[in-house]
């Protein structure tokens, strides 16, 4: 593991996740979190859990984010 590549990793997650809360839109906000999904992904890879990142890229980034998008246009 690359302590520096850690390092940024979790300060991108830590903005992104800030940005996500701030945010007043809810579409821009669930993009938010879509990217910081595949962030965690990202992080999981680099540790080395290559399985645990597949299914968070997956899961939290592909199945979730298009769910939320199709909840928030079916509501008023």
């Amino acid at each position: 593991m690359i302590w520096q590549v850690d390092f940024w990793l979790l300060v991108v997650l830590i903005i992104s996740a800030l940005v996500a809360l701030e945010v007043r839109d809810l579409l821009a906000a669930v993009a938010v979190l879509a990217v910081y999904s595949f962030l965690v992904a990202l992080l999981f890879a680099e540790m080395g859990a290559i399985d645990v990142s597949f299914v968070e890229a997956t899961l939290g980034a592909g199945v979730t984010g298009v769910l939320f998008i199709i909840a928030l246009f079916h509501t008023k």
